[in-house]
């Protein structure tokens, strides 16, 4: 087809959807199958790639033929290709068939089920979802709907951080007062996301009122509660009030864990919300071997973790649990005219709830059919073998590393992140610093994998995260062998 013309163009056939659609999915077939040829990180130089594309819409439409293949020729040379098999950056973005599926049926259905009226079967299933999702993490009853909590789907953290801020914030100030919000303190460690920095700003939270307190490699640094506890009471001798504690199972630069029952202790004794931050490890949890991190929970709020980081289910897609969804909605909710359901008024019920009220925005995706068709396709015992495949992989890789004299395991491997480093006897700090920098260049340079960093004590560490959905032992060992081939070429210049 090529170019339509305007007086006959029909944005929704049924017929031009079947064969344009299918014509992507056959895009995107040869994509996967082929993912593994291109290099794993796009090195273009800044502002290369704009110049390659017109500087204005096209006036008349063009074929979906013509548009893949630019497709081919100018996007994808520019990715990074999170789905490669040799990705081991930062977190997982995982992708799957099932996970697609559920994808296609959300954008294809396209409804914005904001309130109950909206899409009943969307509010209703999202439920039903967050709770199997519960369920399979062993969270306790109080944060299932059943149990008087209940879950929500969001895009990201840095959502359910900001919703759960704002709860906090205003349970607190309504006893306060709003001229109260300069007293409200929040805590986190030194290895907590950024995005609790950032949600705490948002919400209005003085930024001389955020708290990064220190940890350490004792602790496996993990936030304790001796830690907490000094830092909230010099707070309160101050005439401040903590409101709010962020305990993070596996954090982003190393997969440290927080003693979550200890931490929840310390949040009780002050009134101080509990948030549960799970986002890439809280996958693990589904294997039972993994639940005692969560060990404590019945002491939180809030609990949130993604499913879209390594449990088969594609972005964006954010669990959120909170023990009482009035101190959410409460913060969240709005009234106007034009979202009153007249028609089937009646029909509400006090069980029935509106999605709206639970998030920052107005419109949400149905995301709980794509969580849906997930869960379903490939069962508990199918995600339980995806994750411990994974974990397996990470366990050959901190053997090897070990195992060889001149690398260093940094802190012990936590779940299937591996943090590491080039460490001969015979070189300063400082020197050691600026070969391991050169050694993940080199490494990113060549295409083969692509992995982050991240420093502690002063250390620059290289991470490597397994978790692609396409990933196997093969690309690990890859992996491995590229970065003695590097650390060699490396070496024997010094």
């Amino acid at each position: 087809m090529g170019s339509l013309p305007l007086e006959a163009m029909m944005p929704l056939d049924p017929e031009t959807f079947a064969g344009e659609s299918g014509a992507v999915v056959g895009f995107l077939a040869d994509y996967y199958r082929n993912v593994d040829k291109y290099p794993v990180m796009a090195n273009p130089e800044p502002g290369s790639i704009r110049k390659l594309l017109p500087d204005a819409a096209p006036e008349l439409g063009e074929s979906m033929d013509r548009i893949l293949d630019d497709v081919q020729r100018d996007i994808l040379p520019g990715l990074t290709h999170w789905q490669s098999p040799s990705f081991f950056a930062y977190f997982p973005a995982n992708a799957s068939s099932a996970g697609f599926a559920g994808e296609m049926l959300s954008a294809g259905l396209n409804v914005v089920p904001f309130v109950w009226t909206a899409s009943p079967v969307a509010t209703e299933l999202e439920q039903v979802v967050v709770d199997w999702m519960a369920s399979l993490l062993g969270l306790p009853e109080r944060f299932h709907f059943k149990g008087g909590g209940g879950g929500v789907l969001h895009g990201s953290t840095c959502e359910a951080v900001v919703c759960t801020l704002a709860a906090a914030r205003d349970r607190a100030l309504s006893k306060l007062g709003h001229e109260g919000i300069l007293k409200l303190v929040v805590y986190a460690s030194d290895q907590t996301h950024a995005t609790f920095q950032k949600g705490a700003s948002i919400v209005g939270i003085p930024p001389a009122n955020f708290r990064i307190l220190r940890t350490s490699a004792e602790s496996g640094y993990g936030l304790t509660a001796d830690t907490v506890q000094r830092a909230v009471e010099e707070d309160v001798a101050r005439g401040l009030v903590p409101l709010y504690l962020c305990a993070t199972i596996g954090t982003t630069g190393l997969g440290a864990i927080d003693r979550v029952r200890e931490l929840g202790h310390v949040a009780r004794r002050y009134g101080t919300w509990l948030h549960i931050d799970a986002a890439y490890a809280g996958s693990a949890a589904i294997c039972p071997e993994f639940q005692g991190n969560l060990d404590g929970a019945e002491l939180a709020d809030s609990v949130s973790m993604n499913p879209h980081k390594w449990l088969l289910t594609n972005m964006d897609c954010c669990c959120l649990w909170v023990a009482n969804p009035t101190t959410m909605t409460d913060a969240l909710s709005t009234d106007p005219e034009y979202l009153r359901n007249v028609g089937g008024a009646s029909k509400m019920t006090t069980d029935t709830i509106d999605y709206k009220d639970w998030q920052i925005a107005l419109s949400r995706r149905f995301r709980a059919i794509k969580l849906w068709v997930v869960l379903r396709r490939y069962g508990t015992a199918g995600m339980r073998a995806h994750i411990r495949r994974h974990i397996r992989m990470a366990e050959w890789f901190e053997r090897v590393v070990a195992a060889d004299e001149r690398f260093e395991v940094v802190v012990p491997r936590s779940f299937s992140l591996v943090c590491f480093r080039l460490r001969p006897r015979f070189m300063e700090d400082k020197a050691v610093e600026s070969l391991n920098r050169e050694l993940l260049v080199a490494v990113n340079a060549s295409g083969r994998a692509f992995m982050t960093h991240f420093v502690v004590d002063g250390k620059f560490v290289i991470r490597l995260a397994v978790g692609g959905s396409m990933t196997e032992m093969r690309h690990v060992r890859g992996a491995w062998e590229l970065i003695k081939e590097k650390a060699n070429e490396l070496l024997a210049g010094c």
